[in-house]
């Protein structure tokens, strides 16, 4: 068993002063969701490994520390969003981000994660050498106080789990005449905690996810709030609570119970989306139907809330207890659908003519995609060209050895993947114990008719998916959004069948030369 990898090691070393670079059975990036979950999978089914996570942030959390925006909470179930492992206890079904937030630090407190993380370290560079059968992970620490200090850390599997989204920049047109705007412009992803918008005229540009969160959020202490879309997008209104799991709550103990009521709503989720998918005209009139019940305005929905795509093309919205529709019932918010034709001081001008008054404009024009947290990973100094490419059991590349990435799914609860990915990396590291291989790669027996990695039609996902990896045809090289099939087959996979592996035997003297070479320079 190698040093603990835990920050405060005594045994830890790092690159310099002749001293060889610490090195790590497995580094984590990203302590968010899914790096704490994977963090717990490791500790629990691959005791004998060594880890540590690595946080470019100073603070835990991921999305949930970053995005500060009012309203903020997740757009799936909490019951799916959760960890299978750490039942959510609170009644909110599609909970706020500051509940998420404390679920994710009292989950890395409960289990000792949180003694793992070095914050305020970015990964720079990640390159593997097949002669050592290891990764050396180039890192940039960042104090308090910002200053920056680099360091080396070497380790034999490196797993990404920063998920796809750049924390850095969001998505923003160019929106001509900005600078006349008389008021404030923000982002959501960068939200002003000093930004009063209490009795002011606020615009919203946008129609997703975070655009049906803010506009109800704040219209309660708004003069008025504008939600402005190019097109409509599909919403459904959800209970904040679930009647059903506070019953099964009621008379079950806590694991048994958030093991019945999570695998109702990953049976429901399937079922939505296959109905959806199978079904778009009948699914059309459901949706529709009942947003005219709850809106009672059939010239609202159809104007502004019928997408000319179908149900889950693009992801669906859901809104707790219908609050988007409560606000735009009394008036407090609007929906118009047009096209900005520019920023004026007083507001924005549409290309019909009309200006939009406002004193607070929010650009929730989406995010900006980013294969990995920003890792390009290199293999023997040559770096590797993602978009070319396959992803094998959604988690690991093709021409990367003992690399894995936590992709979640599209349309279902990103943890629910996430996980699995996190099981099967641990599978995967115990083959490799288990058969004494250095590194294990995937590799396709035939030829794989490319597809995108993520396929959806959503604006975000196509300003940048031609930069990721792809998906093939046929499994393990296909990407299913579908977990009930996942939790089937994933963990069930011959991975002598699609891992192309190197012995230990290999790689040991060139480890062993590698570990003597800072000794020798030290001793001249």
């Amino acid at each position: 068993m190698t040093q603990s990898a835990d920050s405060s090691s005594p045994g830890s070393r790092t690159a310099g002063s002749g001293a060889p670079a610490e090195h790590i059975d497995v580094v984590i990036v990203g302590a968010g969701l899914s790096g704490v979950g994977a963090a717990y999978r490791l500790q629990t089914e691959c005791p004998e490994r060594s880890y540590a996570i690595i946080e470019a942030r100073q603070s835990m959390g991921g999305t949930w520390d970053l995005f500060r925006y009012p309203g903020v909470r997740s757009d799936s179930d909490m019951f799916t969003l959760g960890y299978a492992f750490k039942p959510w206890r609170d009644s909110k079904v599609l909970a706020d981000g500051g509940s998420i937030l404390r679920y994710i630090k009292e989950t890395a407190a409960e289990f000792g994660i949180d003694r793992r993380i070095r914050y305020g370290t970015k990964v720079v560079a990640a390159d593997w050498s097949s002669e050592t059968a290891r990764w050396t992970v180039t890192l940039e620490r960042t104090d308090e106080d910002g200053h920056r200090t680099p360091a080396t850390v070497t380790c034999d599997f490196l797993y990404s789990c920063a998920g796809y989204y750049n924390y850095d920049q969001g998505h923003t047109p160019e929106f001509e005449g900005v600078d006349s705007f008389s008021g404030t412009v923000v982002h959501p992803q960068f939200w002003p905690e000093d930004l009063d918008h209490a009795d002011k005229r606020v615009v919203v540009i946008g129609s997703g996810a975070t655009a049906v969160t803010l506009v109800p959020a704040m219209a309660q202490s708004a003069a008025h709030v504008t939600m402005l879309q190019r097109s409509p997008t599909w919403i459904g209104s959800l209970p904040s609570r679930d009647r059903l799991a506070d019953g099964i709550r009621a008379v079950l103990p806590a694991g048994a119970a958030h093991r019945v009521v999570r695998t109702k709503n990953i049976l429901f989720t399937i079922g939505l989306y296959q109905f959806c998918r199978r079904s778009p005209k009948a699914a059309r009139r459901v949706l529709t139907g009942l947003n005219k019940r709850i809106v009672k305005d059939d010239r609202l929905v159809a104007d502004h809330l019928t997408p000319a795509y179908d149900p889950w093309d693009q992801r669906l919205c859901a809104v707790p207890d219908a609050d988007l529709f409560k606000v735009l019932k009394t008036g407090a918010a609007e929906i118009v659908t047009d096209h900005i034709d520019r920023f004026v001081p007083e507001g924005i001008r549409l290309k019909s003519g009309r200006v939009l008054e406002a004193d607070v404009v929010v650009t929730a024009t989406g995010l900006q995609l980013l294969a990995f947290g920003g890792i390009s990973p290199s293999v023997d100094g040559q770096p590797v060209e993602l978009k070319r490419q396959f992803v094998w059991r959604g988690a690991m590349l093709t021409g990367v050895p003992n690399f894995a990435v936590c992709i979640g799914y599209t349309n279902a609860s990103w943890t629910l993947r996430a996980d699995l990915t996190s099981r099967l990396v641990c599978k995967v590291l115990n083959h490799m114990r288990e058969n004494d291989y250095a590194a294990v790669e995937p590799t396709p027996t035939g030829a794989l008719n490319e597809r995108p990695l993520l396929d959806l039609a959503s604006g975000y996902v196509q300003r940048s998916i031609d930069a990721f990896p792809r998906q093939g045809d046929k499994s393990p090289w296909k990407v299913r959004q579908n977990y009930v099939l996942d939790a089937a087959s994933t963990l069930r996979t011959n991975l002598r069948r699609t891992l192309a592996p190197t012995p230990a035997a290999a790689v040991r003297r060139a480890r062993a030369a590698e570990a003597e070479r800072p000794r020798e320079e030290a001793a001249r």
